[in-house]
């Protein structure tokens, strides 16, 4: 509860630009850490975007969700998205006449 309240202190002072930066961006570390633990999630992914950034992509097949982080060269990942209803490629059914 108390990360909320700090949230909230921040939100009055900072405004929703700068918390939502620093609410969803913490060390590699820990961010790795939740993701494994609170989500079950497991790497799946990524690349460099730039010289300075890798993205990557988690995701839970058994609990269906995913996330998207952009890693800086200072060590510091950031949540850029989130969300539920992860599915495998292989799942994915196309219509009738489209090929894949």
């Amino acid at each position: 509860m108390t990360w909320l309240k700090n949230g909230l202190i921040a939100l009055a002072v900072l405004g929703p630009t700068s918390l939502h930066a620093q609410a969803n961006c913490a060390d590699r570390e820990t961010v790795v850490s939740k993701l494994e633990s609170s989500y079950g999630e497991t790497f799946g992914g990524g690349g460099l975007q730039n010289a300075q950034q890798i993205l990557e992509v988690w995701f839970s097949e058994e609990k269906g969700t995913w996330t998207v982080l952009m890693t800086r060269a200072d060590g510091k990942s950031c949540i850029m998205a989130s969300g539920t209803n992860w599915r495998d490629p292989g799942e994915v059914k196309l219509p009738k006449g489209v090929k894949g």
